[in-house]
């Protein structure tokens, strides 16, 4: 049996070009998403770091949350991903690695992507054809082999998951915890923002 110390990195550092205004901040429910993403995870993952971009603000986070920040801005998810593992405590084992806009990402999603992972290096989320790396579980020790495609300007997560041993969750398994795949609901335009907004108020309606 696989025993295993979860951390959890939240990645808030991008440019938010298509939203055009920063996701972090954007306003959901009594929070905003980054404080929603911290709170969903805390529950679940500790500890918890956020990676943000060098000079970005970000909203008030609980005392214990990690903040680092991106060695090189631009760089995309493999670079804050190193971040946060840099970051976390040696004693961590594993991280799971989240966006900051995913309003819907759930306590039965995560528990599913860490016990999925197994004796794997990165247990990654396969749906609509396509990985979800801002969805995944990663072991801690991989952190060499980020920094080595970092090095090499091999920026794409592909290439991660090709060089060290991944077990790819497909959707089938991810639907027995999340049905609509609510959870790699990502927030790109501001149109997303507001149908997400618009369901949020629904699920929150009595009845």
């Amino acid at each position: 049996m696989n025993t295993f110390l979860a951390g959890g990195i939240v990645l808030c550092g991008g440019k938010s070009s298509r939203m055009g205004r920063p996701k972090a901040w954007l306003p959901f429910g009594p929070e905003v998403l980054l404080q929603r993403i911290v709170r969903i995870l805390d529950a679940v993952v500790g500890p918890l770091v956020v990676v943000a971009a060098p000079d970005q603000e970000l909203p008030a986070l609980p005392d214990h949350v990690l903040v680092t920040r991106d060695e090189l801005p631009g760089r995309g998810p493999l670079e804050g991903l190193s971040a946060g593992l840099h970051a976390l405590p040696e004693s961590t084992t594993v991280a799971y690695l989240s966006a900051c806009d995913v309003p819907f990402l759930n306590n039965p999603f995560i528990h599913k992507l860490i016990s999925d992972l197994g004796d794997s290096d990165i247990a990654v989320p396969f749906a609509d054809g396509h990985y979800h790396p801002l969805a995944a579980v990663y072991r801690t020790s991989i952190i060499t082999q980020v920094d080595c495609l970092l090095n090499q300007d091999r920026l794409r997560p592909f290439f991660l998951f090709d060089k060290v041993n991944t077990v790819r969750i497909s959707e089938t398994q991810l639907r027995k915890v999340d049905p609509e795949l609510d959870c790699l609901q990502n927030l790109n335009q501001l149109s997303d923002y507001h149908c997400a907004l618009e369901k949020f108020r629904s699920l929150a309606e009595p009845g």
